[in-house]
């Protein structure tokens, strides 16, 4: 993904990238909610090697999305289990001792099952971010009764990591050509962090003040019905995909308590 981009959104023909925002939002969610509240501990790998990576093929956005797994995911998920598996106190099989910590069976097994599921919730995420647009997701949510504030809100809250990689990159190269070592040793580059903190910050307020203006202007907070550019097709595939998602979490966590 480059930095120039203001989302993570991949301009792609698929199917995926044409369902409505709601029904993807729901199947993020449904995701999600079924890894979490499901008694077997090999549902979060299930769902991420028959629902997850299928999806990222149907909306032909594979490469980056295993490109952010490898650089972003992964090695999140992987500090989580390391961290779970060294410092959780469960169990009494140990199957082997470092210093005086005991890793035992369990204690990999509810590594697994964490770390599993951290990766399930960001990759739902990112297939989401990388299929939908958002304005697409900003005009279907308002047309459905969010308080525009609200949408508002989420859609920032979506971009606001792109748009700060790319203000960063723009910062960067101003402070290259002007001679900033960005590429040397180690402790050089961290130094040359601290230039570029000041206009990151700054120019980032700056940017928000200038969006407040520019929302007030067409009326953001007017009460008025409003009308939209594009009027975001919700189809009766998409209805039954939540219907079939909302039955599919339903059973779930009945198993969860009839289990339990």
């Amino acid at each position: 993904m480059t930095h120039e981009r203001l989302s993570y959104y991949l301009k792609r023909d698929s199917l995926l990238h044409r369902l409505n925002p709601l029904t993807k939002i729901v199947l993020v969610l449904s995701i999600i909610f079924i890894s979490f509240i499901s008694p077997a501990s090999w549902t979060s790998l299930a769902l991420l090697l028959i629902i997850i990576v299928p999806l990222s093929v149907m909306g032909n956005v594979s490469r980056d999305f295993f490109f952010s797994a490898v650089w972003l995911i992964l090695p999140a998920a992987g500090f989580i289990f390391i961290m779970q598996a060294l410092f959780q106190p469960v169990g009494e099989t140990i199957i082997f001792k470092l210093w005086f910590l005991d890793i035992t069976q369990e204690s990999l097994l509810f590594a697994f099952r964490v770390s599993t599921r951290i990766v399930v919730m960001i990759s739902a995420f990112t297939i989401f971010l990388m299929t939908t647009h958002p304005s697409e997701l900003m005009s279907d949510l308002s047309r459905r009764g969010l308080p525009g504030q609200f949408a508002y809100v989420v859609i920032s809250s979506l971009q606001i990591i792109p748009q700060m990689q790319a203000k960063a990159q723009t910062i960067i190269a101003a402070q290259r050509s002007r001679g900033l070592d960005t590429q040397s040793s180690f402790f050089r580059r961290v130094s040359g962090i601290l230039p570029l903190v000041g206009p990151l910050v700054f120019g980032s307020l700056a940017e928000v003040e200038e969006r407040a203006i520019a929302i007030e202007a067409r009326g953001f907070t007017s009460t008025r019905p409003k009308t939209f550019l594009r009027e975001i097709q919700d189809t009766s595939l998409d209805k039954a995909i939540r219907s079939v998602l909302v039955t599919l979490v339903i059973i779930t966590l009945f198993l969860r308590l009839w289990l339990s």
